[in-house]
């Protein structure tokens, strides 16, 4: 019970960055899987560069799409926004923008992910390329009659020098661009994680205490929300088959719970750790706290929408 315990810690700790590992290695293995399964090359001048392509890209489509899907943060943004007066809860037009980049970028890992581990596998990329007639002018040095069966260059490997020699040019360009492309994403990584933490405007421990809470935040209101429900769907059903009146439960109102749903802003005037926090601790009962002077949007902080959160069936 105590490894666990430990093991479930450990997780609990370190959650973030082992869905992001889970996420790269499910992209990847089903990568290899589409490539050597699903993926068969028509060897056509027609078919080639389409078929190719659509192997490449629209799987990474289908995967930025669903990070988006699956992000808290993102509903966190729309819910609403679409309903009379909604418009207020979508906030000014920079910050929704913000919001989006921050969104859109941790949506690219998994696509990112693909396209890279596809480019090194090179299968997509070599059917692609013999496709197409910019490489094919390139590749044969205009030379008609490799130009002609530069098609059957991805289905018929070891029947020709010729094409053994075009095959492993292709494959080699398509695992050079996917080194370049994991270089790129990692520089660009690092360095946006760099400028993040260089502009955060608190420490790396409070930073630390800052998850801590947000975890135990979530932990209890889920427990009391699950209590209060309970409660309040008993009371209801007993009311129901008894035909009496039900009890008053104070339960939060519309524009209660719209303001704690909200998405957090940064205020250096009040050091709150959660829109919740935010409301119980405001100072007039009529206060907006969605709005105030001050506030903005600190990329660093993004975890505040969704601790603990990830996915839409938690929603």
């Amino acid at each position: 019970m105590d490894k666990f315990q430990t093991v479930l810690d450990q997780y609990l700790k370190h959650h973030s960055a082992l869905s992001y590992g889970l996420v790269t290695l499910l992209t990847a293995g089903g990568e290899r899987i589409f490539s050597t399964v699903v993926f068969a090359c028509p060897c056509s001048t027609t078919w080639n560069l389409p078929y190719g392509l659509v192997f490449l890209l629209v799987p990474a489509l289908a995967l930025f799409l669903l990070g988006y899907m699956l992000s808290a943060r993102t509903w966190r943004l729309l819910t609403g926004c679409c309903a009379r007066g909604g418009s207020r809860g979508c906030g000014t037009r920079l910050r929704g923008a913000l919001v989006f980049s921050h969104l859109s970028a941790a949506a690219a890992l998994a696509p990112l992910t693909w396209v890279a581990v596809a480019l090194l596998g090179g299968a997509f990329y070599e059917c692609a390329a013999s496709g197409s007639a910019f490489f094919a002018r390139r590749l044969c040095n205009n030379t008609s009659e490799c130009m002609k069966t530069l098609h059957q260059v991805p289905c018929n490997p070891g029947k020709k020098t010729d094409m053994q020699d075009l095959l492993k040019v292709l494959k080699a360009q398509s695992q050079v661009l996917g080194w370049i492309l994991i270089a790129i994403v990692i520089i660009i990584l690092l360095v946006s994680t760099a400028i993040t933490r260089c502009m955060s405007p608190v420490s790396f421990m409070q930073l630390k205490f800052w998850k801590i809470y947000l975890d135990q935040e979530q932990q209890i209101f889920k427990t009391q929300a699950t209590q209060h429900a309970t409660e309040l769907a008993k009371e209801n059903v007993r009311c129901f088959f008894e035909g009496a009146q039900p009890k008053e439960y104070n339960t939060p109102s519309i524009k209660d719970w719209q303001q704690i749903s909200s998405l957090y802003v940064f205020n250096p005037k009040g050091q709150y750790y959660s829109m919740l926090h935010k409301y119980v601790n405001r100072q007039e009962k009529n206060q907006s706290i969605r709005s105030l002077e001050g506030d903005a949007v600190i990329p660093v902080l993004g975890f505040v929408d969704s601790p603990g959160i990830n996915t839409t069936a938690e929603l």
